[in-house]
């Protein structure tokens, strides 16, 4: 036996992983309809509308592909690890286009309009969030999709790369948090409300999302190229079922 979870268990990530692609989804959508229907809609000209670009690119990128990428090591936990590995690099990459259209924008928008860049909490958290999200893709290039460290090393920063994956999505959604209540109300308008849902979808998302990384009986089965990286750790052999002779 590879695996020692009950199937019942594992068959729940099926469906898991489905709630968590419906939550993400509505998160996007939620924030296509605010922007859209109570913002004035999108455009790249400088003007407000081409502010709203910002808070669609933050969700879709850092959000919902980040969170897409992070899981695929739980979708397809029996594919080939190089395999997985290009899919979780592209979807990273995808997530890192995205997320600079939407720094672009606003920035462009704040010297368009004359506003002040970098003067609040959500924008000092926000550009944390993606100056730490590019370098952790860089890393990810490096130690893993075309290596260029020993494996030793890698089996050295692996857990720091996992780790800084779980910190970027919870950041990426603090973030998030924190720039829909820069859009303060005095009482609570059908916007107010919309922006309330998306929030708490938002945080629905992650914490879905960091569930299933978390639980054990969804890791992938250990496999040779993970031993020979030193990288089959305390944590996922506790518990572990006798091989079957």
């Amino acid at each position: 036996m590879d695996e020692c979870a009950p199937p019942s268990r594992r068959s729940l990530l099926p469906w898991l992983v489905g709630a968590s692609q419906v939550l993400g989804l509505g998160a996007v959508v939620l924030t296509g309809v605010w922007m859209g229907r109570y913002r004035g809609g999108f455009a790249w000209d400088g003007s407000e509308q081409e502010f709203n670009l910002h808070p669609l690119c933050m969700v879709l990128g850092l959000v919902f592909l980040q969170g897409d990428a992070i899981l695929v090591y739980r979708v397809f936990r029996n594919e080939a690890k190089r395999s997985v590995k290009l899919l979780h690099g592209v979807i990273h990459l995808l997530a890192l286009i995205v997320t600079i259209v939407g720094v672009v924008a606003v920035f462009d928008f704040h010297r368009a309009s004359h506003i002040p860049s970098m003067y609040s909490l959500h924008s000092w958290c926000g550009m944390a969030t993606v100056v730490l999200f590019c370098l952790q893709w860089v890393l990810g290039l490096m130690f893993f999709l075309f290596p260029v460290a020993s494996s030793w090393l890698r089996g050295v920063y692996l857990p720091l790369h996992v780790f800084c994956g779980v910190l970027l999505l919870v950041m990426s959604i603090g973030s998030c948090l924190l720039g829909i209540t820069e859009a303060t109300y005095s009482h609570l308008p059908p916007e107010g409300a919309l922006a309330n849902v998306l929030g708490v979808t938002l945080l629905c998302f992650g914490i879905l999302v960091i569930s299933i990384i978390t639980k054990e009986e969804f890791r992938r089965p250990p496999n040779p190229e993970e031993e020979a990286l030193s990288v089959h750790f305390k944590t996922l052999t506790e518990g572990a079922c006798s091989p079957t002779p």
